[in-house]
């Protein structure tokens, strides 16, 4: 058992970890004191989607029996990632994809990848053209959203791009 490090009388039940200018600080805090720093148990934790998403898989009964079994690439079994949220390799994406899905919409707003995309040196058209309807949804994007900063920059990126073909 764990005492708060506040009162040193009753069992931690928060444990709180602040990184401040690159410095990391762990407090254990019983409730108590979690409430009287204006902490609320439950609250911030319940908030997260990631947690959301645990605590539903947890409840749906057997993991493994909605899923088929662990990943067959590094064993990684769903009740693992219930524990650590931490994926075991890129393979465990496809196996626990019916139940990542719909985490991946809460963290991301959707379940495609939008972000940069590498191109080699000498790109082909096809990665050019990829590049660049990549680089149009992104434009769409911002100017949605009026983030007309950055909707000039893309603009200006793409203008870049299609006169180097």
């Amino acid at each position: 058992m764990m005492l708060c490090d506040h009162c040193g009388e009753n069992e931690a039940i928060i444990h709180l970890t602040q990184i401040v200018n690159n410095q990391m600080s762990t407090f254990h805090l019983c409730e108590a004191c979690a409430a009287a720093k204006g902490l609320e148990p439950g609250v911030s934790v319940g908030n997260l989607p990631l947690a959301d998403f645990l605590a539903q898989m947890g409840k749906s009964g057997t993991m493994e029996a909605t899923i088929g079994g662990p990943c067959v690439f590094c064993g990684l079994k769903l009740e693992d990632f219930k524990k650590t949220g931490r994926l075991g390799c890129s393979h465990c994406y496809v196996t626990f994809e019916p139940h990542l899905r719909g985490l991946l919409r809460r963290l991301h707003g959707g379940t495609q990848h939008l972000g940069k995309v590498y191109l080699p040196p000498d790109p082909t058209r096809a990665q050019r053209q990829e590049r660049l309807a990549g680089l149009r949804r992104k434009l769409d994007r911002a100017v949605s959203i009026e983030d007309f900063e950055r909707a000039a920059k893309l603009r200006d990126l793409i203008r870049e791009l299609e006169a180097a073909q």
